[in-house]
């Protein structure tokens, strides 16, 4: 397919989700299935096209005056893919599958010099409208560099699983893939973002992650793990375990040693973690499906119980941004009142001396440091760790440091160079 085909069918899958509120990315995996003349370069640069648009749909829109898929569209590619506009223009007249001809006004909106101009500052940070108060709570002044941040395209992370390999090993097995070593994780691999068109590169098919040498990991998901303290010979309880990310992690920084306790109300999202303990050489850790009774055991034994909440993924919306737009108030209220009361029932199980550790991959700050202040209301016996010394302990030759808030810290692409993160830690009275 030439730019110009699939600049027609970007515009047809993103016509097709202002339709139905669907994810991003089963509309694309069906437009594929309904359409297999496309080869997977075709798929990759639509699916790149249709992920841009979203990322920056409040911009794209305000420049073209309108946020239709074919405004947003043309947009990107001219704005975000340096394509020529009046080379388009002559394009469209005479390929056939080309969309219909540029209008006049849409070709001075596209060759416009500065189209955000009299923008208002929640257009310019991309997010929707509502969202601003709460952005601008977290990060004072950074606001809108911070959701130009959260818009841009991400690097594909990797963490080094130390049970089973080595840096060298995984490096030289990944390297027609050019990784670079991250910025704060020791573990941290990372594959730069592509531009244009251009592919995600097909790692899970690679030696390293088929023998569990290596794990895909946001570093800002691998940094919070690592924040946790969990050390060899500990008894944790990972109470939010999902698919196993951080549980993995953490075996990993105890070295097998001492217990993990995996947990999750939802038994769906815990199945993958079997056979990803399996392939990463865990043996540490203890699967506890939901059951009645399942942790009575664990109450006030835990030296670590980590909380990786249920939240609105506000922090990932660089890989989920139509997530961005489909958040409303009432979805953030259910989040916030489910967090409270998974942060009451954690902190059952925290020993006398233990710590709970609250994670969130969110910016949001009712999801964050609010909860944190509400858990210290309710239960005197927990107090807040000071964030930057958990910091300095934890990466102490760091150079990117994140976003000290109360009782807490933020990790955002701006700050951090990584996925969106909050993370506290509270100590339990000895």
């Amino acid at each position: 397919m030439r730019l110009s085909g699939r600049i027609a069918a970007a515009i047809q899958v993103l016509n097709s989700l202002q339709q139905r509120r669907r994810p991003v990315a089963l509309v694309l995996r069906d437009w594929g299935q309904a359409n297999r003349f496309a080869g997977s370069g075709d798929r990759a640069a639509i699916g790149n096209l249709v992920y841009d648009a979203l990322r920056k749909r409040a911009s794209h829109g305000w420049a073209m005056q309108s946020d239709s898929g074919r405004a947003l569209v043309l947009s990107v590619v001219v704005r975000d893919w340096a394509e020529d506009a009046d080379q388009m223009c002559r394009t469209f007249e005479r390929d056939n599958f080309a969309p219909e001809p540029i209008t006049g006004q849409e070709l001075d909106r596209l060759k416009a010099d500065d189209p955000l101009a009299d923008a208002p500052d929640w257009v310019r940070a991309d997010l929707p409208q509502w969202m601003a108060p709460a952005f601008s709570e977290q990060f004072g002044k950074d606001w809108v560099a911070q959701g130009q941040a959260l818009s841009a395209r991400p690097p594909l992370d990797l963490r080094i699983n130390s049970l089973k390999s080595e840096r060298g090993r995984v490096t030289r097995s990944l390297d027609r893939f050019h990784p670079v070593s991250a910025s704060i994780s020791p573990d941290g691999l990372r594959i730069p973002a592509g531009t244009g068109p251009s592919r995600v590169p097909n790692v899970q098919a690679d030696e390293a992650l088929k023998k569990g040498w290596a794990e895909i990991q946001d570093e800002g998901s691998q940094i919070a793990a690592a924040l946790c303290g969990a050390e060899a010979g500990r008894q944790v309880l990972d109470y939010c375990a999902g698919g196993g990310g951080k549980t993995l992690a953490l075996a990993a920084l105890m070295q097998n040693r001492g217990q993990i306790f995996a947990s999750d109300t939802d038994r769906n999202r815990l199945a993958p973690i079997y056979d990803r303990l399996k392939r990463n050489g865990v043996r540490n850790v203890q699967v506890r499906p939901p059951a009645p009774g399942s942790l009575d055991a664990l109450v006030g034994a835990m030296d670590r119980v980590v909380v990786d909440a249920p939240c609105t993924g506000a922090g990932t919306w660089r890989r989920h941004p139509d997530a961005k737009w489909r958040l409303t108030p009432r979805q953030l209220e259910k989040r916030t009142s489910e967090q409270a009361a998974i942060l009451r029932e954690a902190a059952r199980f925290v020993a006398p001396g233990g710590q709970l550790v609250y994670i969130t991959c969110s910016l949001l700050p009712e999801e964050n440091q609010h909860q944190i202040a509400r858990l210290l209301r309710e239960i005197p016996a927990f107090s807040a760790i000071d964030p930057q010394k958990r910091w300095q302990e934890t990466f102490p030759a760091a150079r990117e440091l994140p976003l000290f808030v109360e009782h807490g810290m933020v990790l955002s692409p701006l700050s951090s160079d990584t996925d969106g993160f909050f993370v506290s830690v509270l100590q339990a009275t000895g």
